[in-house]
């Protein structure tokens, strides 16, 4: 599906003299202007609840970008998306993420086929596996139940559910303990063998190819370490394997029978809802997994059936391209005040950054125009005592998306309403700021001398006018989680519709692994190989170091 240039649309070009108009707006002026603005500029979907009254639009603003996304035939690449049509041309590739969370009613084709009966089978066996091993019937080869499961994966193998994991603490069952190693760094891995002993651990190598070079490093040093103490005849009580490669795994030792398959279809940063859940299932349960699965469904629903100026993922989309392409704004922070949440920034940074950090089109044509930004954040409170000076007072403007739950899940009185005090609070100081007036007087107050007061006026003052959504939930449970990732995966799919990049390839990963592979046959044995002056200084220095 071809799309004109972005920049050669007709939306574009009004939105560009708009923007000119627009730079000189206060936000303080405009919600003295608009009694309802918070109503006119919020929106609610599947559970979430979206305030994007904070930021330099008005009415005419939202016509013109939904204009834009009319002419960039948004409607017309998520239907095709949702039909199964190839979507990721590099690949050739469908990109059906969606029905891995679709209720086993639906119907969903692919090349004429409903997959709906394959993903169903998978999950069955996610469900059935998960039982086993919460019941103590699955054992290791001592006869003793599973007390530890190591996740071994790496960017969406990892990533996914590690973020969710960690987000849905409150719901972890008591006899299971799940780690994670992604990193080459043997730091990683060794600090998880430290807390795990062989007969009660279960390890889960999660590469779809199986040839996956740091997590297959991570999954062959895990082995050697568990058969230290047991036998190759054990390994299949403490593998598994979610692959595609029957043929590596079995090699590598773990049965067949416990290799579970996802599909071309499911791009890696899109895979928490597949078998590579399966960490997930095992931490929470796999009837709260399936209420994860469940609040994604919802936004799915609603991200396809809404009309676009209602549409939750679409209006987020919408705010991050005016941000981005017109008022030039470099990056985007991600503030959860929501302590579960603290790897929700680094997920959303592989979800963005690396789906629409292109530089070409589709059509392989060079971009003149912006695409992703840098996304980067921390939870609240912390981030307030480390970046939020620089948000404030920097000489960037960084819009901010501040996520927030409206009900905690602890029992411990006025710590709730502390966080969200200063969840609210962060967002109204980035928009009003503080006026060198307001400053003298607060001064004025405290009695300061006059010369002081003028000297310390600079220092204190807040430009303010800095842009932010606020998004809220009742509560952090599986089916909110699942909405907001699915909100945040729509909302990249809609800036990669309108920007005519391909968000479900990832090239750019693949040319420093290989030569990676390079440098390693030289750190490790006697390979020589030409390099620049710089890399072969710091190869000859590593390997002075290694031997």
């Amino acid at each position: 599906m071809t799309s004109p240039l972005f920049n050669t649309l007709p939306a574009f070009g009004k939105l560009e003299k708009h923007a000119q108009t627009a730079s000189s707006w206060q936000m303080r002026d405009l919600f003295s202007a608009e009694a309802n603005r918070f109503g006119t500029f919020s929106v609610s979907a599947a559970g979430l609840f979206l305030d994007y009254s904070k930021n330099r639009v008005n009415s005419e603003t939202l016509s013109l970008l939904m204009q834009l996304a009319c002419e960039c035939r948004v409607e017309e690449k998520r239907e095709a998306m949702f039909a199964g049509e190839i979507f990721n041309n590099t690949e050739h590739r469908a990109v059906l993420h969606t029905a891995l969370r679709a209720p086993r009613s639906d119907t969903v084709r692919f090349e004429g086929q409903n997959v709906m009966p394959e993903v169903h089978a998978v999950l069955d066996r996610v469900a059935a596996f998960t039982r086993r091993i919460h019941s103590g019937e699955w054992t290791g080869y001592t006869g003793k139940r599973m007390t530890d499961v190591i996740n071994i994966g790496i960017g969406g193998s990892d990533l996914g559910p590690h973020m969710v994991c960690q987000a849905l603490r409150p719901w972890h069952r008591d006899d299971i303990r799940v780690h994670f190693v992604s990193n080459v760094d043997g730091h990683d891995l060794d600090a998880v063998l430290k807390q795990v002993r062989p007969e009660t651990s279960l390890f889960i190598v999660a590469s779809k190819t199986f040839t996956t070079l740091e997590t297959m490093l991570n999954a062959n040093t895990a082995r050697n370490w568990f058969l230290q103490g047991a036998t190759e005849a054990d390994l299949p009580r403490h593998f598994v394997a979610i692959s595609t490669n029957a043929e590596a795994v079995s090699a590598f030792g773990i049965h067949t029978d416990n290799m579970f398959p996802f599909w071309d279809w499911v791009g890696g940063r899109y895979s928490v809802w597949s078998a590579i859940g399966l960490s997930v299932a095992l931490a929470i349960g796999y009837d709260h997994f399936a209420e994860f699965l469940a609040g994604a469904y919802a936004m799915d629903v609603h991200f396809k059936n809404a009309a676009l100026e209602n549409n939750m993922p679409v209006i987020l989309a919408l705010i991050g391209i005016w941000n981005r392409n017109f008022l030039d704004y470099p990056s985007v922070s991600i503030a959860p005040y929501l302590q579960d949440l603290a790897y929700f920034p680094s997920y959303l940074q592989q979800l963005e950054m690396e789906s629409n950090g292109k530089r070409v089109t589709k059509a392989g044509i060079p971009v003149s125009w912006h695409t992703s930004p840098v996304v980067w954040g921390n939870v609240g409170t912390n981030g307030q005592h480390a970046y939020f000076q620089l948000l404030h007072q920097g000489t960037d403007i960084t819009p901010i998306d501040f996520i927030a739950a409206l009900r905690p899940s602890h029992t411990l009185p006025h710590h709730h309403a502390a966080l969200l005090a200063n969840c609210f609070a962060q967002s109204e100081a980035l928009m009003l700021g503080k006026t060198a007036d307001e400053v003298r007087a607060d001064l004025q107050a405290q009695n300061m001398a006059e010369d002081e007061i003028e000297f310390q006026i600079p220092h204190r003052t807040f430009p303010g006018n800095r842009p932010s959504n606020t998004l809220l939930m009742n509560i952090l449970r599986p089916e909110s989680l699942g909405a907001l990732v699915a909100l945040y995966e729509h909302k990249t799919f809609v800036q990669g519709a309108i920007w005519d990049v391909n968000p479900f390839d990832q090239w750019g990963v693949e040319l420093g692994k290989v030569l990676a592979k390079t440098i390693q046959e030289e750190l490790e044995g006697n390979a020589t190989h030409p390099h620049d002056s710089s890399t072969a200084g710091l190869i000859s220095l590593a390997r002075a170091a290694l031997n």
